[in-house]
């Protein structure tokens, strides 16, 4: 059974930092693309950030460009997403996900087959 559980979650000031960590258990991890969706409470889910299979590419969406890094240790199976700066804009629960195939719609939810159970971030200001 495939499992990605998300940690690092939490209550931040406005301004500050988290760091979220996704361990998974997939088989072969290098062959997936990776991806961090938030859905904060009355909305859709959002596209946060992706990362191919290779790690050579990654994408964001704009509203988190230059604050947060998505990035992958293919050696713990996790994948990363280091959050500064840091807005009440940002509060939402975060899901990591994965896919094996071809990511040529990264920020799509619908294209993901593995998902985490989330993990609570809150910023106040």
């Amino acid at each position: 059974q495939v499992q990605l559980v998300e940690s690092g979650g939490g209550l931040v000031q406005a301004g500050g930092s988290l760091r979220l960590s996704c361990a998974t258990s997939l088989s072969t991890f290098s062959s997936y693309n990776l991806g961090w969706f938030r859905q904060a409470p009355g909305k859709e889910r959002q596209f946060v950030a992706a990362i191919t299979s290779r790690g050579c590419r990654t994408y964001y969406a704009d509203s988190v460009k230059e604050r947060f890094t998505i990035s992958r240790d293919n050696a713990a199976n996790t994948v990363y997403l280091q959050m500064n700066s840091l807005q009440p804009e940002d509060t939402a629960v975060y899901y990591c996900a994965a896919d094996v195939g071809v990511l040529s719609r990264y920020y799509d939810s619908r294209v993901y087959n593995y998902w985490g159970q989330g993990t609570q971030v809150t910023v106040s200001s």
